[in-house]
């Protein structure tokens, strides 16, 4: 299920992300927040964010 609350997710924490090419699979890709591309304090799909190797994608899940 993915974290829609912004509020949640800090530069800094382990997170769990789908890439856009891994949309509709269970593929996850584990790393480090850089920064967080989602504006809004909510959205529906997922928070967007970079993490710090530049890949992009959607929190689906926090780790420890």
């Amino acid at each position: 299920m993915p974290i829609t609350n912004r509020d949640e997710i800090t530069p800094g924490l382990k997170v769990a992300i789908t890439l856009k090419e891994d949309q509709g699979t269970d593929i996850l890709t584990e790393g480090v927040v850089q920064d967080i591309l989602t504006s809004s304090s909510n959205h529906p799909r997922g928070i967007k964010v970079r993490l710090t190797s530049g890949l992009v994608g959607r929190v689906q899940e926090l780790i420890g």
